[in-house]
This record gives C-alpha cells, sequence and structure tokens, in this order.
C-alpha cells in the first residue's frame, strides 16, 4: 500500500531518467518471476499478510510492472492501510524528514528557492473517492475519477498541509507540477482552496501539448523550464516515481506514502496522466 515501512526517501540526484514507471534496479524482470496474482509461488502457498506485503512492495518500487486493479485477496490489506494509522504516521514521518531537511536550506530571498509539490496523493486525498470505488479492486475509470477531480472535494493529506505550511514560512517559493489537465485548473485551484493550502507561485498543469507525454518526461521537461528561468529545485515530494526520477531533478526528492495502491491503478488506467500526479 503485520504492513511494512513505506518508503521514507531522502536520496540525491543519481537516479537515471526515465521515460515511463520504471524498477528501482533498472531491470525490468521477466513475466514469470513477478509476483503470482494467485498466491502462490511454485508450490507454496503463500499467507494473505505476507503475500500482500510483498505485492505492496512490489507495487512501491514498481517491479510490478504494469497491472490494473488490487488482487482481490489484497483489498481488504489496502483498505486497512488507506484508513488505519499506519499511512497517517508514515505521511507524518515523511513531512519531518522533508522539513529536517529544508532547514539546512540557505534561502537566498529571491524567490527563487523552489520546492515542488505534486497534488493527488501528496497534497490532496483522494481516499473518499476509492472508498465507493472498491479500494482499488475495480479498473480504473477515467470519467468517474474526472468527475471526482470536478466535486473539488478532496481533503488535505494532514502532514503535507503542516509541511507545505512550514516551508512557506522558511521562504520557499512552492510550486505545484501535477498530472491533471489544464481542463481542471478551476476546480484543481479551488479543491486546494478548500483544503488550506494557498499562496503557491504557480500551478503547472498538462497542456494539449502533452497528453501523449509520459510523466516522468512531461515533468522532467516542466522541471527544465523552471531551471532556465533560475528557479533552484531545492525539493521536490510525490508519491511515485515519475514525480521524481528524469532529468532535470533537484537538490533532495522525498517520496511521500501512496495513500493506496489504488492510486496506481487509477494513474496507469489514465494514460499516465498522473501516473503519477
Amino acid at each position: 500500500m503485520a504492513q511494512g515501512a513505506i518508503f521514507r526517501l531522502l536520496i540525491l540526484l543519481t537516479v537515471a531518467s526515465t521515460s515511463f514507471s520504471q524498477s528501482i534496479i533498472q531491470n525490468r524482470p521477466r513475466k514469470q518471476a513477478l509476483l503470482a496474482s494467485d498466491g502462490i509461488s511454485g508450490n507454496r502457498k503463500i499467507p494473505n499478510d505476507l503475500y500482500c506485503d510483498s505485492w505492496r512492495f512490489t507495487v512501491e518500487t514498481n517491479d510490478a510492472g504494469i497491472w490494473t486493479r488490487v488482487p482481490a485477496r489484497c483489498v481488504g490489506y489496502v483498505k486497512e492501510y488507506m484508513t488505519g494509522d499506519k499511512y497517517s504516521a508514515d505521511s507524518e514521518a515523511v513531512a519531518d524528514d522533508s522539513l529536517a531537511y529544508a532547514k539546512t536550506v540557505e534561502i537566498s530571498g529571491d524567490g527563487k528557492d523552489a520546492w515542488i509539490f505534486d497534488i493527488d496523493e501528496t497534497l490532496l486525498s483522494n481516499v473518499p473517492y476509492y472508498m465507493i470505488h472498491g479500494f482499488g479492486s475495480e479498473i480504473s475509470d477515467d470519467v468517474s475519477f474526472d468527475n471526482w477531480v470536478d466535486m473539488a472535494e478532496a481533503p488535505a493529506i494532514p502532514a503535507s498541509l503542516r509541511l507545505y505550511k512550514e516551508l512557506e514560512e522558511l521562504g520557499f517559493t512552492i510550486i505545484l507540477l501535477t498530472g491533471r489537465t489544464e481542463l481542471q485548473r478551476k476546480a484543481t485551484e479551488l479543491n486546494l482552496q478548500y483544503a488550506g493550502y494557498s499562496n503557491w507561485e504557480r500551478l503547472i498543469l498538462r497542456g494539449n501539448y502533452d497528453h501523449d507525454k509520459t510523466a516522468t518526461i512531461y515533468k522532467s521537461e516542466r522541471r527544465k523550464q523552471l531551471e532556465d528561468e533560475g528557479y533552484k529545485i531545492h525539493g521536490n515530494s510525490g508519491d511515485q516515481w515519475s514525480d521524481l526520477t528524469g532529468f532535470a531533478g533537484c537538490q533532495t526528492i522525498f517520496q511521500t506514502p501512496k495513500s493506496n495502491l489504488c492510486n496506481c491503478i487509477n494513474s496507469a488506467g489514465r494514460k499516465l496522466k498522473s501516473s503519477v500526479t
């Protein structure tokens, strides 16, 4: 999404450029090596809790490749993580690590010391949407998710809102970089304000010319444009590798926990519009 710790990453810019959501070990495993969807490895039956924890790990590391729904036996596992205390605790830990790093940055005062945030599952939680769509047990549906976005009712992730506010106080310029489209700008702005966010310098969304680009390429290009404008990107917070990898990176990257592994499904199903935002 007993549950292993979700990534709490502070990674210097050593990750290679990617054009798709890829494994951190850089080698795509053979199809037969992927975790068996029926929970059987060879002739050995894997208990549910162990299977689902391992399945979560392969998704978090992007070693699972493309998949379309949460395995039936893991829906309860995902629900427990999404609605329990573990996700909140993981989010607070990532926020604390991010803030500890941010306090070491010497702010120049010229407005060019930037911190980038993704939106979905980084600043805003889509848990209410997934609660009525089976916690990832349903195939991703563009129309229903876009309708949810248009409602502008996604709540803030409390730890992220705290981090956002404290970064503002430290003097960072906040830039939002999302896989949502320009058609969703008004709803996105309203939702962010409703959730308590304000004073961002820029909200960058996909334009018409971006739709055929992978999330990694799209977000890398936008970061490069910011660098060309003189911004120094000190931090980048996102829940997916495509938020963080590619060219034109930053001083430090932080991967927030996926509030649900359904987000991976939704992103893949939406042609990497967020793949994830």
